[in-house]
């Protein structure tokens, strides 16, 4: 299920970075005291309570020529375009201004949950503040302090009230879903037209042409399918069109709702910085991943080409030493006939779920020939080994001192683990527990 967004929203210098560190748990946004330092939205994984979420910071909104100021307003504006609920925070301390109305008109156009927090509040003899707030016509006004943490919880119980009425799209559990995701101009949209052999997606030599994350239903030789596709992700700082800005946001959203994920490269641009970031999204959300070569047709080969660029891909891309990679061409059609069962076969290692007698017999065996570290005179010893979940296969490993567990040991164990049973395509997650 698609994780609901939430954006916080304001003119400058209300404590939005703050704020959006004190919910993520984690100093991710620059705090300083300018009006327009938060030039760009910065997106995080949150979670209270049951309920996980995504949030973005924003810039603020201001009535000024000041530099980055229309940029800021742009990017708030696409923002809360993207969010599900908006927090439009205010500065309790100084009142209702020009600005604040101004970000109220905009707001109003939305048709969203919107919900006012008012920072700085920062004890209970402040509250008498709050009243001017209700003419914003916002409905109550939040009493929080960002810089002491008070009133977030009460926040976050407001926000999360709008999470149930936030419609997902869901399909059956037989239909394998899988998304397109890289920098932009790799080939995603092309790569789709391949599949389906008309022109469903517009294709563009312009990079960033594709705005938004496209469902496309597909089926093949009796197996249904869903492809995302996804707008290209950029680097940061780069100057580019602002609503390009947001694809880093859909891309997320989209490898959320995947069980597959095709990590797409530029075969005539080679391995680039921005394309290990990309994978990575994929690799700690948990999902299958295949990394796709386009464009190979583009390319001066010999016998030795395709190993060359296989060790490459190997050397800067370590953390996916268990993804398959497969070298096609969408403009000509090469090898792309070869990539759905690469997709059924991680879409099925993804869901894999093994006997745990077969699995302990493997760590035993494991142990046997590589026996556990020791530390001081103590040794680590697994008692039982259970895996407790798929997409991805999770282990739990129960032992005596789990601070003993070094991750060069589980490193192995992992290697065990996938050399015994077919798990190409997908992470393996272990946890180490004590036993009780």
């Amino acid at each position: 299920m698609t994780k609901p967004v939430v954006a916080i929203v304001g003119r400058p210098n209300v404590g939005k970075s703050t704020i959006f560190n004190r919910i993520v748990g984690e100093r991710v946004s620059i705090v300083e005291d300018i009006p327009g330092i938060t030039r760009d939205r910065i997106y995080s994984a949150a979670d209270w309570l049951t309920h996980e979420f995504n949030i973005i910071d924003t810039g603020g909104i201001e009535l000024s020529d000041e530099p980055f100021l229309e940029e800021i307003k742009q990017q708030a504006e696409i923002a809360m375009d993207e969010a599900d609920v908006i927090i439009f925070l205010v500065n309790g301390r100084e009142g209702i201004t020009a600005a604040d109305e101004h970000v109220a008109k905009i707001l109003y156009r939305t048709k969203k949950p919107v919900v006012l927090a008012v920072n700085k509040i920062d004890n209970p003899d402040m509250r008498g503040l709050l009243y001017d707030f209700y003419s914003l016509g916002m409905g109550e006004p939040f009493p929080i302090s960002g810089s002491h943490g008070l009133g977030l919880g009460d926040l976050l119980d407001e926000v999360a009230k709008s999470f149930k009425d936030i419609e997902d799209i869901e399909y059956g559990e037989e239909v394998i879903k899988f998304s397109l995701i890289g920098r932009p101009n790799v080939g995603k949209s092309s790569l789709i037209n391949a599949f389906l052999g008309q022109e469903r997606v517009i294709v563009s030599e312009i990079a960033g042409t594709t705005r938004d994350a496209i469902d496309t239903e597909y089926s093949f030789d009796g197996q249904e399918y869903v492809m995302i596709d996804t707008a290209g992700m950029r680097k940061k700082g780069k100057v580019y069109e602002s609503t390009e800005k947001y694809s880093v946001l859909r891309a997320l959203k989209a490898i959320e709702r995947s069980d597959v994920v095709l990590v797409v490269l530029n075969a005539e641009e080679g391995i680039q910085e921005q394309d290990k970031k990309i994978a990575g999204y994929a690799h700690e959300a948990g999902k299958g991943v295949i990394i796709v070569v386009n464009k190979w047709d583009a390319i001066e080969k010999d016998e030795k080409t395709m190993n060359v660029m296989t060790r490459k891909i190997r050397e800067h891309f370590l953390f996916l030493d268990y993804a398959p990679i497969v070298f096609v061409s969408a403009k000509t059609k090469q090898r792309v006939h070869s990539l759905l069962p690469v997709v059924n076969q991680v879409s099925e290692n993804h869901a894999l779920r093994v006997q745990s007698s077969i699995l302990n017999e493997i760590i035993e065996d494991s142990i046997a020939r590589h026996p556990a570290p020791t530390d001081k005179g103590k040794k680590l010893r697994i008692y039982y080994t259970t895996q407790v979940a798929i997409k991805p296969p999770t282990f739990v490993v129960f032992v005596n001192e789990p601070d003993m567990m070094h991750f060069s040991y589980e490193r192995f164990l992992e290697n065990r683990i996938r050399e015994a049973f077919d798990f190409e395509g997908t992470p393996i997650r272990i946890i180490t527990r004590a036993r009780t």
